[in-house]
């Protein structure tokens, strides 16, 4: 598992990397556990749609961070978002948790999926996604 200054509660990142959206969107990274991101959001007002429920592109948003940030710490540097679908199961409120992980890595590609659950453990979304590595790989930390 990584530290904290790492993963994101200390330093304004979300495992190492800088996502101004993430920030804007107020989304938080936990902890990478068993080659899983775990992220949280506490939905506020301005998450929702017209119906008081979280906005569909908020959960979006938590699934593709999710899906990304996995990836990125897999292929060891940025990857941008081919594709990605999603399901929504069950309506957002209160504390949503995501969790992305890589269900395969290639040499130029990474297929991952993501869940959103609320706090009583309901499924509120699922997704999966196609990542790209773009840019220098990140050098490991000694």
């Amino acid at each position: 598992m990584m530290d904290e200054a790492e993963h994101g509660t200390d330093d304004g990142t979300i495992y190492g990397a800088t996502i101004p959206f993430a920030r804007l969107c107020g989304i938080e990274a936990l902890e990478v556990v068993e080659g899983r991101t775990r992220l949280r959001l506490a939905l506020g007002p301005q998450h929702g749609n017209n119906l008081g429920i979280a906005h569909g592109g908020i959960l979006c948003t938590l699934l593709d961070i999710a899906m990304g940030t996995v990836a990125r710490l897999t292929a060891g540097r940025p990857v941008v978002t081919l594709d990605m679908q999603t399901r929504f199961l069950s309506p957002g409120h209160g504390v949503l948790l995501a969790e992305g992980r890589v269900a395969r890595a290639g040499q130029s590609i990474l297929f991952c999926d993501a869940e959103i659950c609320d706090e009583a453990g309901r499924v509120v979304a699922t997704s999966t996604g196609v990542f790209k590595p773009v840019g220098v790989k990140e050098q490991a930390k000694a």
